[in-house]
């Protein structure tokens, strides 16, 4: 693929699509290069709904093809939050270091065994033309008491891949490209673009 848009202004998701696309497209566009383009608001149920919606929107938009994610923490002690509202768990600006903070308070007390979750990552590829293509990932891991690790974003230092011995955050960035989430969702979009899209789940978006 010639050109691709990641529908992204998180320059830590950029960094790591980048990274996990090298090879497949030739270049990679940010909103950055798309001055106009408009901000979609990302109210949907599911991961795959917010997902599809900024890529869908960015696709029409631009012309290009674009590729968007929506991603995100559910603990299992919690009923699956912070879920959707992973980058605003603790308000609409809240930081890293606020969302992590709340996030230990209500893990306060909680036993190891208890602390259980699993970082999930469902990324779209939208065309121009409305077609869709979806793809999700998903990483277990347990949430730890305290921040490890000076890498990454997010949630990257609470979260103990157990197979590894180390946070999202302490794992270099080869082995956190293939056994992310995200390296997983884009792992079969990989596999997709190479079969042209077969075994994928794809659909025409509606008007």
């Amino acid at each position: 693929m010639k050109e691709l848009l990641v529908a992204s202004g998180n320059k830590g998701k950029l960094r790591e699509f980048g990274e996990l696309l090298r090879g497949v497209v030739d270049t990679i566009l940010s909103p950055a290069d798309f001055p106009e383009l408009p901000e979609v608001e990302e109210d949907g149920d599911t991961f795959e709904a917010n997902a599809i919606k900024k890529a869908l929107s960015a696709a029409r938009f631009t012309g290009k093809p674009v590729l968007a994610d929506d991603s995100g923490l559910c603990v299992d002690y919690l009923g699956g939050r912070p879920g959707v509202f992973s980058a605003r768990f603790a308000g609409e600006s809240a930081s890293d270091a606020d969302n992590n903070a709340l996030l230990l308070r209500e893990l306060a007390g909680v036993p190891s065994e208890n602390r259980t979750a699993a970082f999930h990552c469902v990324i779209a590829l939208c065309l121009p033309d409305g077609s869709c293509q979806s793809f999700d990932g998903m990483l277990p891991g347990v949430i730890l008491e305290a921040p490890r690790g000076e890498g990454g974003f997010g949630y990257d230092p609470l979260f103990l891949v157990p197979e590894y011995g180390q946070t999202f955050s302490e794992l270099p960035m080869e082995i956190k490209n293939v056994i992310s989430h995200r390296g997983r969702a884009m792992q079969m979009l990989k596999e997709a673009l190479e079969r042209q899209g077969v075994g994928a789940q794809q659909r025409g978006a509606r008007d």
